[in-house]
């Protein structure tokens, strides 16, 4: 048995180091982790090495007590990965795939010019219909310019309902390809009744809200809402993230009636392992330029509202990524100006994201960066699961699909015990970046 289980823990201790199996590429994260079948030569010899390498700690597994008051995490911060060691075997390329792989010449829907659809004009349509279609609209457009990416590689189509009946959603997922890791793009258009969590959070969240839902009532809500994750394979190419919906609540019984509260929320932000400031400037202005044509305060109000919102506080004044935008509880305008500024903001994203992967997803890279890239997965994790109030709205929702929660989840991370890059490193850039904020469209210029 004791045999048994250091053949598995050193084959999963290895991971992308000893191609141990032969199932496709997965990972070190949860949503993935096979093993070698037990007594192959290659396992072995992994094996053999499984006491050195949890002694190095290359990739130590942490369970964390993160919301534990006074947890110190810097602690993991203390040494160098070992694979950024000069002359290791974690410097040696990679770059086979990347030597097949063509950027594409066009891609759909990134050049602003898609007419605005009939239901942006729609004022007879209900509004949370007209959400409806706007988000089902999106998630096409996105479908086609991330497959426009990688011709051989598609996604995966998974219409869902309610067991209750009370919404359904669509969700879009492509793993392992040769340019995508893992992206979904997913749908959903549910309507159900407010949990008494769900309640406190919104009024903790919102005094408005506070004031129109009581204590002693029950309330039914209805969303629409679109919410992407992107992964690239290559360690260059950054991830990527946008969410956008419309939320409204009703007394319960009530809900063909009009709303007692009706607000939009969403946003979209980078997170790069490599640091790229031409890459960052373009995200953060194109974005910037669908803000500004509905209101010049938009785009300094919602990007200092990303940064504090993707604020990693077990582990200090680190952010998830380099930002975006970021807004909820948005009710300061006639919905339908509102409406039509989601609608731009949505739509921008192709422009402001696609094009970066397109950029990067040829260049040559090593275990090294690698490695890195999986390092800041790890962290891209830890907010998602802790702090990120989608995520923890979908688990309170009775008869959630949790997949679809979930699917932000990168099908690999890495975790390392005191890890810490080189200083000056390219590595060690990006840590410093994402410990302070800066105004990305000015510094670009």
């Amino acid at each position: 048995m004791l045999w048994s289980w250091i053949q598995r823990t050193a084959a999963r201790t290895a991971g992308s180091r000893a191609p141990v199996y032969s199932g496709g590429r997965r990972g070190l994260f949860g949503m993935g982790g096979g093993h070698a079948p037990e007594g192959t030569s290659t396992t072995r010899r992994v094996a053999k090495r499984g006491a050195m390498l949890f002694a190095q700690a290359t990739a130590t597994w942490y369970v964390y007590g993160l919301c534990v008051d006074g947890v110190k995490t810097h602690v993991l911060q203390g040494t160098r990965f070992a694979s950024s060691t000069s002359g290791s075997s974690g410097d040696s390329a990679l770059g086979a795939e990347v030597a097949r792989l063509r950027a594409p010449k066009t891609i759909p829907h990134a050049d602003g010019k898609t007419p605005r659809p009939a239901y942006c004009g729609d004022t007879a349509r209900p509004m949370h219909e007209r959400m409806e279609a706007l988000v089902l609209d999106q998630q096409g457009r996105l479908v086609a310019a991330l497959e426009s990416l990688d011709t051989s590689s598609k996604f995966v189509r998974d219409r869902w309902e309610r067991d209750d009946g009370r919404g359904y959603g669509i969700t879009c997922v492509l793993q392992d390809g040769a340019v995508l890791e893992k992206a979904g793009v997913n749908v959903s258009v549910i309507e159900g009744t407010l949990t008494p969590g769900q309640l406190k959070s919104m009024r903790d969240r919102n005094p408005q809200t506070a004031a129109v839902l009581r204590d002693n009532e029950e309330y039914e809500f209805r969303v629409a809402g679109i919410s992407v994750v992107v992964h690239p394979r290559n360690p260059y190419a950054p991830t990527a993230h946008e969410n956008f919906r419309r939320f409204e609540v009703h007394r319960k019984g009530d809900a063909a009636g009009k709303p007692l509260l009706a607000w939009f929320g969403g946003g979209a932000d980078l997170t790069p392992a490599y640091l790229f400031d031409e890459d960052v400037g373009h995200f953060h202005g194109t974005l910037k330029t669908a803000c500004d044509a509905h209101d010049p305060a938009y785009y300094p109000r919602f990007k200092a509202w990303c940064d504090r919102y993707f604020a990693i506080a077990h582990r200090g004044d680190e952010t998830r990524g380099v930002g975006g935008i970021f807004f909820d509880d948005l009710e300061d305008k006639q919905p339908e100006d509102l409406f039509r500024f989601v609608y731009d903001a949505s739509s921008a994203f192709v422009a402001a994201y696609v094009p970066l992967v397109a950029r990067r997803m040829t260049a040559p890279y090593s275990q090294r960066h690698r490695d890195w890239q999986l390092v800041r997965r790890g962290h891209y994790a830890e907010f998602n699961l802790v702090y990120d109030r989608g995520t923890k709205f979908g688990l309170m929702t009775p008869g959630a699909r949790i997949e679809s929660i979930l699917m932000s989840l990168p099908l690999t991370a890495r975790w390392e015990y005191m890890n810490s890059p080189a200083p000056g490193s390219p590595e060690d850039a990006l840590l410093q970046c994402v410990r302070t904020t800066r105004d990305w469209v000015a510094a670009t210029k």
